[in-house]
């Protein structure tokens, strides 16, 4: 008899299509009830209700009761790192369920990965701290340093308050578009919030996707800058994945980067 880690009752849970349908509705972090996920999962309520008491018991979901409704939400950061990872596994294995369409460029600019930011802004915002010694990577783990601390506490962050949680302040997350790390733990949601808490960023209604303001853009550049060259690189990558997506692999077009740099200034 096999002994270990029951990784086939986690797979089980999550390959039915309509129960990886409400994972993915509630990695946008908010909390949705039956009525809703079986709408997403396209399924009666009836079998909804069946799914979500599987997820439940497998500790991928847990409930939220606000007088007689009851809310379903991911059971804790874990489940959002192993969705998101796993979204990053199958896009590099070619898993696609549909083309890029109109949403996609939203997605992949910003998006909620259950309570911090991802996309090509969680990639540049975790980049822009290693390459300023504010934190340190090794393999897939993330230290925040005495600069980091400093740095970061200059913008209100309250690490005081942060590491009094429980929970890890940096976690190393894949981001399933971009095929990168991003930011996760205390630190991540923290730095997300701050932007929202100031109104310069938001969580578009019914999506994941995250747009900032005008000043939220100028502000985001300032405090996660990145060199010339490093975007450079960020936009082979992301022209070489989207060729892999659309089945027809596109040269950078070094040109065309130059005018977008020039024009985000």
């Amino acid at each position: 008899m096999a002994e270990g880690p029951d990784i086939a009752r986690i797979a089980s849970l999550i390959g039915d299509p309509a129960r990886s349908n409400m994972l993915l509705a509630l990695l946008g972090g908010r909390a949705l009830t039956a009525t809703e996920l079986a709408g997403v999962a396209g399924v009666t309520l009836q079998t909804a209700s069946s799914h979500l008491a599987k997820l439940e018991d497998g500790g991928l979901l847990c409930q939220r009761k606000q007088g007689r409704h009851r809310y379903f939400a991911l059971a804790d950061d874990h489940v959002g790192a192993m969705i998101e990872s796993l979204m990053g596994f199958a896009a590099s294995r070619g898993h696609l369920r549909h083309r890029v369409g109109p949403k996609e460029p939203a997605l992949r600019k910003a998006r909620i990965c259950y309570d911090h930011l991802a996309g090509d802004y969680g990639v540049r915002m975790l980049d822009s701290l290693i390459a300023r010694g504010a934190i340190e990577a090794s393999d897939d783990a993330l230290r925040l340093t005495d600069k980091g601390e400093s740095l970061l506490s200059g913008h209100g962050i309250d690490f005081a308050a942060l590491k009094a949680r429980r929970r890890p302040l940096c976690r190393a997350c894949l981001d399933w578009s971009e095929r990168r790390t991003h930011l996760a733990g205390s630190l991540g949601k923290a730095l997300l919030t701050h932007f929202l808490d100031r109104g310069e960023a938001r969580q578009v209604e019914g999506s994941r996707v995250v747009t900032f303001s005008p000043e939220g853009e100028r502000r985001f550049r300032a405090m996660f800058p990145i060199s010339e060259h490093h975007l450079a690189v960020r936009s082979l990558e992301n022209a070489l994945i989207e060729g892999e997506q659309s089945g027809e692999p596109r040269p950078f077009d070094f040109e065309a980067f130059k005018k977008r740099k020039r024009a985000s200034l």
